[in-house]
């Protein structure tokens, strides 16, 4: 496998913001919800899905960063792009439950 790779840079831009919610998941609320009781949660709780979204991208952070210090590139253009998409939709949501 290619490590160099723009799609691979897309996957995991779109993978690990979902890695960083579920460990938001288990870092604030494993105690009191359950998974699928946290989703619905954070549905009732609308103005809590940005913070929510800004917190899982901080997994993206860390993958754009070691991909940036290793010469990576493609796949930190990736990733980056992915990150921008997801700070949009943050935003607008932000400006749509506020």
């Amino acid at each position: 496998m290619k490590w160099d790779n723009l799609k691979l840079g897309l996957f995991i831009g779109l993978f690990a913001p979902v890695v960083g919610l579920f460990a938001f998941y288990l870092w604030k609320f494993r105690h009191a919800l359950s998974f699928g009781e946290f989703i619905q949660y954070l549905g009732l709780e609308r103005h809590l899905i940005t913070g929510v979204i800004s917190i899982s991208l901080v997994a993206n952070a860390a993958f754009f960063t070691y991909f940036i210090n290793t010469n990576k590139d493609n796949t930190a253009k990736g990733i980056f792009f992915v990150t921008i998409v997801y700070v949009v939709a943050a935003l607008v949501l932000k400006f749509m439950y506020s």
